[in-house]
């Protein structure tokens, strides 16, 4: 009698279902968390890397923190008082604000890179696209520097920001390379 009623009990297999429909969906969801987490720790390690890079530059010149007083001149005070940059004294108020849009700035660039990773994972040959994509981005925004920032390049040197962007991807990839080791990129 009792084994009558487990084979009859209908909940069964509605339950089997929901609890694999359930249990997709929370892998997924566990997924993006793990996508959108990498992201994050990408791009805190990009800005990191970028930071140390010119705080160690600046302080080899004698002028701590002169760099992102120069870029938060340029962001917030749409470049007043970039005519001699040189001239420009580390403001605590300008090296603050950059900072943060910085760290938000790889943060989304960071979240962008895992969600096309993810993208590659899938369909391998969509992975040398997103390497075209990245060169392109970095020499864009290269370019883009020098046509539009130039009284920041008064201040900074073209190879110090290409030096930086450089080393800010390496520490990216680091990154992505260990939650991908193996990853296949096809043209």
């Amino acid at each position: 009698m009792v084994t009558d009623f487990l084979r009859v009990r209908p909940e069964e297999p509605v339950m089997a279902t929901e609890s694999g429909v359930s249990s997709s969906l929370a892998e997924r969801q566990a997924s993006a968390t793990g996508v959108y987490a990498e992201g994050i720790l990408a791009g805190l390690m990009g800005a990191a890397t970028i930071a140390v890079w010119f705080l160690a530059l600046d302080s080899i010149k004698g002028r701590p923190f002169y760099t992102p007083s120069v870029l938060g001149t340029a962001l917030f005070r749409g470049g007043a008082g970039l005519e001699h940059p040189q001239a420009l004294a580390p403001n605590f108020e300008m090296v603050v604000s950059f900072t943060w849009v910085h760290v938000l700035a790889f943060l989304l660039i960071g979240v962008a890179a895992s969600r096309l990773l993810e993208l590659v994972e899938q369909n391998p040959s969509f992975g040398f696209g997103v390497v075209l994509l990245f060169v392109f981005f970095e020499f864009g925004f290269l370019l883009a520097s020098m046509v539009f920032a130039e009284p920041v390049l008064r201040g900074l040197t073209w190879s110090e920001v290409l030096g930086g962007n450089l080393l800010a991807a390496t520490a990216m990839a680091a990154v992505f390379w260990r939650r991908h080791p193996r990853l296949a990129i096809q043209p």
